[in-house]
């Protein structure tokens, strides 16, 4: 099972939403679960309607959203939890494996967009 109660701080580079200028504020805190384990990896958002926040799949540099019954952004993290790349995924699909990605953080599909999470961001975990 995925351990609950951590928080994760999304903090953004760049301006405002699209304009690459410009200081950004710190993003905010929102319930994250984390999957350390094979089983809670394997698991991850499948049989759930939603998720309130965020999963943290580690170690993994891909996901797929087979069996899943909801759309999903997912952010493929480095090794120091920079964003590699933001991505929204349609049930059904097979996402690509990203080499230099370590983790991946998955939230209901719009939610980052609403964090600020872009890439070349960093995600904070505590």
């Amino acid at each position: 099972m995925a351990d609950r109660g951590t928080a994760v701080a999304c903090t953004a580079a760049g301006g405002p939403a699209g304009t690459g200028t410009g200081p950004r504020p710190a993003g905010r805190a929102v319930p994250l679960e984390v999957a350390a384990s094979l089983r809670a990896r394997t698991r991850g958002l499948l049989g759930r309607d939603g998720i309130d926040g965020a999963i943290l799949l580690t170690p993994a540099n891909s996901v797929h959203t087979f069996r899943m019954r909801f759309p999903i952004d997912v952010a493929y993290l480095s090794r120091d939890f920079r964003v590699l790349a933001v991505r929204t995924m349609r049930p059904g699909r097979l996402g690509l494996p990203r080499f230099r990605a370590r983790h991946v953080l998955e939230a209901e599909a719009g939610a980052m967009r609403e964090w600020g999470l872009v890439r070349g961001g960093r995600v904070r975990i505590g």
